[in-house]
């Protein structure tokens, strides 16, 4: 599943990277919490929880059900 997480966030990524920020996977759990690091401009904006749940968390489980939640680790 790791593989396929990585794959949709190469999706996200150009996004991120249009406001200057940007996501790194750290793990993907057995039980499908995904787990990463939001970096630039991502990682100290205050918008980074809507960011990580409506966007990245939306997107991920949208395509691929398996995924439980995505968490943010600092």
């Amino acid at each position: 599943m790791k593989k396929n997480v990585e794959a949709i966030l190469e999706k996200i990524r150009p996004m991120l990277q249009a406001d200057g920020g940007g996501v790194d996977l750290i793990d993907v759990t057995d039980d499908g919490i995904v787990k990463v690091k939001l970096t630039g401009a991502c990682g100290g904006c205050p918008m980074s929880t809507m960011t990580l749940k409506m966007g990245i968390e939306k997107r991920l489980k949208e395509e691929l059900p398996e995924v439980k939640s995505v968490e943010q680790v600092f």
